[in-house]
């Protein structure tokens, strides 16, 4: 896997300054790690926005069936989906305009990451948020 789907200052900026971060994947059982990383994110001070096909509420915030339907811009689109349909959420992602796709350990699709850094989005591939604040000294 190339470097530059981790890089240091990216996943930095990410964690610092994106507040919208859109969820595909997240749903309610709070046994995944969707939820759990969602909810990590959100006691940081993000807004979260749960894309999942039942298109519940999550974590008090309304839940959408797909990323299309979501109305505000993704700072992050984090693609909690198996690797096979990483490449779709990815290309979803880049049409909705978001700014960045964080794709969670385990979730490796270079093509598509290729694809999102073509079309100027930020991209992080094989990270896990929850993990990488801990390396910065957070908790």
């Amino acid at each position: 896997m190339e470097d530059r789907f981790a890089d240091e200052r990216v996943i930095k900026r990410l964690l610092d300054h994106a507040h919208t971060w859109v969820f595909v994947g997240l749903g309610d059982n709070p046994e995944r790690t969707a939820y759990d990383q969602a909810r990590r994110i959100q006691s940081r001070g993000k807004r979260v926005i749960p894309v999942h096909p039942d298109g519940r509420a999550v974590l008090g915030e309304p839940g959408h069936r797909s990323l299309s339907e979501v109305p505000d811009r993704a700072d992050v689109v984090a693609v909690y989906r198996r690797s096979e349909h990483a490449g779709q959420v990815v290309d979803e992602a880049i049409a909705a305009g978001a700014g960045a796709v964080w794709l969670p350990l385990g979730v490796i699709d270079e093509a598509a990451a290729r694809r999102a850094l073509d079309a100027g989005l930020d991209v992080v591939m094989n990270r896990c948020p929850a993990v990488e604040w801990a390396l910065r000294g957070g908790v």
